[in-house]
């Protein structure tokens, strides 16, 4: 499992005093960088092997401005090509929202999917974890 601090800035809160909806999904993205570094460790999006075939925010409770907010990033299925991260923003020991992607591991330039074989999917393995395990 990886982790990731966030400290929320003004501009993520919204009208009602949370921080906005919107929000969750670019952190999301942003702690998934410890995902991506297993594909690609200097990130450079030229050589990027992977597609986004499902998104998915689940909000528990409202998260603030002014605490930060830490995101759990795991795997929670590994698949012949595809995947899905598992990913959950907790502040003050409180579950604030659970997202869900499932990414495809990809070859742009053919148009087609690509098995997840050897290192690769040994590295991915050593993050995957049962979504129930998370909360025993």
């Amino acid at each position: 499992m990886f982790t990731r601090r966030v400290e929320p800035a003004f501009y993520d809160t919204d009208a009602l005093g949370h921080i906005n909806n919107t929000r969750l999904p670019a952190w999301f993205e942003l702690a998934r960088n410890d995902v991506f570094r297993l594909f690609v460790p200097d990130l450079d999006p030229r050589k990027w092997p992977l597609i986004m075939a499902k998104l998915e925010v689940e909000f528990h409770a409202e998260l603030f401005y002014g605490q930060e907010v830490e995101i759990r990033t795991w795997i929670s299925r590994l698949g012949n090509s595809s995947f899905t991260v598992t990913q959950d923003a907790w502040q003050d020991e409180r579950l604030g929202a659970r997202g869900r992607v499932v990414l495809v591991h990809y070859d742009h330039a053919a148009r087609a999917s690509v098995p997840l074989t050897g290192e690769l999917r040994d590295a991915l393995a050593a993050h995957l974890v049962n979504d129930e395990e998370v909360h025993a």
